[in-house]
């Protein structure tokens, strides 16, 4: 059974999605663990070291490698769980395996303190491969529920859920956080694990409204030669390999994509390495982000029916580039605030804009919409492997701000290839590059 498009229920219930598992991002990978994983693994005695069965390494430099190699095991999975999600017609099947799996590991991480550094860093790894997993699965639903027109839209409502929902869930754990005393807490570990267990519980709980409400996904009329989902798998591929355009976009998105997700995903340690901002300070301007990026995702979503995506991407990027500069030279908490406002304004929009890019760029119609997002999002995390790999390395034979530097020169490559890529001309959707 074909799903109605543009039907306001549906694309409610799809957005909360973001809604649940954004808890993940913003909690997790952004502000209270990167915190309190960095607090608690400095010490007197080692300094930022920190021994992970047996092996030394830099306390930001570990969390880093242990998120690159569980985004690595996800990118090699995800074309072959999509193709056969395709296949069998059960996407949801798998959005709801990875949500449970992600969400149990953050409850996990109620129990993460520096004598058990290797629970904390696996758990963590298990937590990023689930929302992973999750969000490709989600991501492949936005051209089945949203006409080309609606996407823009569609997949800003669905960000603006997800910073919204992650706000009002931070908030709480702000509370426990910096007034343990209103309740009665004396271990000051005891909060940041309870903010741990509380993504967990939110994000599997909303994570039933979108699971009640889309549909399972129909199976894919496969041609004789298709006989499984590897073969699904090839064919698209080979769809996509004759797809210039959308090629050209995948290269442009992957390294752009780069620094986006690193910076993401480093933002706090480098507040707390350099500037030593606390957790209060930590929090407070990564909420500033979050509420800046709802702006953002719908400004951008505006401006690309004025201008064409790829324009907007373009100058985007320019301000990414910008970003990295400026956060080799800052040296204080003002300048960092200032500059996360600038963060959360380009952050929304460049991963909405993106997402309904990509969409756009698809064959209108077409059913293998998991197989095609697969490559999308296998190209983001990817990006984020080479990515936090390059900046962990960099950051070990030298320092973080050199790190967050060399992440200029990917944002650089990525919009040399969004500029050839608006003067190409064929592409069958002209709006993406200008409607004028």
């Amino acid at each position: 059974m074909q799903t109605v498009k543009n039907d306001k229920k549906t694309i409610r219930s799809w957005a909360m999605f973001d809604w649940s598992n954004s808890a993940y991002n913003l909690v997790i990978t952004s502000t209270i663990f990167p915190a309190y994983y960095t607090i608690i693994t400095t010490t007197e005695e080692h300094g930022d070291k920190v021994s992970f069965f047996g092996f030394t390494f830099v306390n930001t430099a570990l969390s880093n490698y242990s998120l690159s190699v569980a985004y690595l095991i996800m990118a090699l999975l995800l074309p072959f769980l999509s193709s056969s999600a395709d296949y069998h017609g059960n996407k949801k099947a798998y959005m709801k395996f990875f949500t449970y799996m992600g969400s149990l590991a953050c409850m996990l991480l109620f129990f993460f303190k520096l004598e058990t550094l290797e629970l904390g860093i696996i758990c963590s790894a298990i937590a990023a491969m689930g929302y992973i997993g999750g969000v490709m699965f989600s991501n492949s639903y936005l051209p089945e529920i949203a006409s080309v027109d609606q996407q823009d839209r569609v997949s800003a409502q669905g960000f603006a859920y997800g910073y919204i929902g992650s706000v009002l869930l931070q908030i709480l754990c702000f509370v426990f956080v910096l007034k343990p005393e209103w309740f009665g807490i004396t271990d000051l570990s005891f909060a940041p694990r309870l903010s741990f267990l509380l993504v967990g519980v939110w994000w599997v709980l909303f994570a039933q409204i979108p699971f009640s409400k889309l549909p399972a996904g129909p199976g894919v009329q496969v041609a004789k030669n298709r006989k499984n989902g590897y073969q699904e798998l090839l064919y698209v591929f080979r769809q996509v390999k004759s797809m210039t355009i959308l090629k050209r976009f995948l290269l442009a998105f992957f390294f752009y994509s780069v620094g986006v997700q690193t910076i993401m995903l480093v933002a706090a340690s480098f507040g707390e390495k350099e500037l030593h901002l606390g957790t209060e300070n930590l929090i407070i301007i990564i909420l500033i982000i979050q509420v800046v990026a709802i702006g953002g995702a719908y400004l951008m979503s505006s401006l690309g029916r004025k201008i064409g995506n790829i324009n907007v991407l373009i100058w985007v990027v320019c301000v990414w580039i910008a970003i990295c500069i400026s956060a080799y030279f800052i040296s204080t908490a003002q300048q960092f605030y200032v500059l996360a406002v600038v963060v959360g304004i380009v952050m929304g929009g460049v991963q909405s804009l993106s997402r309904s890019t990509y969409s756009k760029f698809l064959p209108e119609g077409t059913p293998d919409t998991a197989s095609f997002f697969s490559f999308y999002d296998v190209t983001e995390k990817l990006a984020i492997v080479i990515g936090l790999a390059s900046f962990a390395f960099i950051e070990e034979r030298s320092n973080i701000r050199n790190s967050a530097l060399a992440l200029s020169l990917f944002f650089f490559t990525g919009l040399i290839i969004l500029v050839f890529l608006a003067r190409t001309k064929g592409s069958t959707k002209t709006s993406l590059i200008s409607e004028n």
